[in-house]
């Protein structure tokens, strides 16, 4: 397919700042400073490091946009994602570009709008882990074990386990 036009890479750009602002993991990883004093600029570089990755490759399929963001979590934030959500960012990415793509400009529009009321709707929190047992206390003391909430209106449930 074509390249994207400028407008509507800004828009795909907004997609993605939209979609990454509202995944818990990230949005834990820099509250809680995973990736050091500049763990926010870090998280907005991930928008358009994500950004080019589609600009720059053809015909990406989902696992390869997957891999690329876990190495992002990775590198930049010390954060292996195994939640399960990473399949869910990935494909959610991918669809907005893919719709970019298509010229479906006002779906693209709405998804955003739908994710920015989700963000204000709800932040996620962490909080440490209780180990079970001695030996899962090696491994609390050997790495940072956070446990995923979910906050959204006045309800708290789990989401994930973040290891770090």
């Amino acid at each position: 397919m074509a390249p994207l036009a400028s407008s509507t890479r800004e828009l795909f750009t907004e997609a993605v700042r939209a979609v990454l602002e509202t995944w818990p993991v990230l949005q834990i990883a820099v509250d809680n400073g995973f990736g050091g004093a500049y763990s926010q600029q870090k998280a907005e570089w991930m928008v358009d490091a994500l950004r080019q990755y589609f600009i720059d490759n053809d015909e990406l399929q989902q696992d390869e946009v997957e891999d690329f963001i876990s190495d992002l979590m990775n590198n930049e934030f010390d954060t292996v994602v195994d939640d399960g959500s990473l399949p869910q960012v990935a494909q959610q990415v991918c669809e907005m570009f893919q719709q970019c793509q298509q010229d479906r400009l006002t779906e693209v529009r709405e998804q955003i709008k739908q994710l920015i009321q989700k963000k204000s709707a709800g932040r996620a929190k962490a909080t440490p882990a209780a180990a079970a047992d001695e030996s899962q206390d090696e491994v609390v003391n050997s790495s940072q074990h956070l446990k995923l909430w979910s906050v959204m209106e006045g309800q708290t449930e789990l989401q994930s386990t973040v290891q770090q």
